[in-house]
């Protein structure tokens, strides 16, 4: 079976909505894991200007086939106008974690 695993970052403004977001994302099963790192230090260009914020990571983990729904739902859920979603395929990894992904991100019928 080819790897199909994919690792999303989003940068969230703090950690309540992190929470928030990653508990919607594990509840739809658009998740396998979220991790969520707070004390992150963004600078940036917004508006023609260089921005410096603090803000918190999520590494969300799924799949190339629930990321067009979790990118919908993120956008949804985000507080920012525009969000960081970047989604960066997994190349290598531990077959059976990436197996777990797999199966914690399909959708029941």
């Amino acid at each position: 079976m080819p790897n199909s695993a994919e690792v999303v970052l989003c940068t969230c403004p703090d950690m309540d909505s992190a929470r928030r977001i990653a508990d919607a994302l594990l509840d739809q099963r658009l998740a396998a894991c979220v991790n969520i790192l707070p004390g992150v230090t963004s600078r940036y260009r917004w508006q023609g200007t260089v921005e410096e914020s603090s803000e918190t990571l999520l590494l969300i983990k799924t799949t190339r086939a629930r990321y067009p729904t979790l990118e919908r739902t993120l956008v949804s859920l985000h507080p920012y106008e525009l969000p960081e979603i970047i989604g960066v395929p997994v190349e290598q990894g531990l077959a059976g974690y990436l197996a777990w992904i797999e199966t914690c991100t399909k959708t029941t019928s």
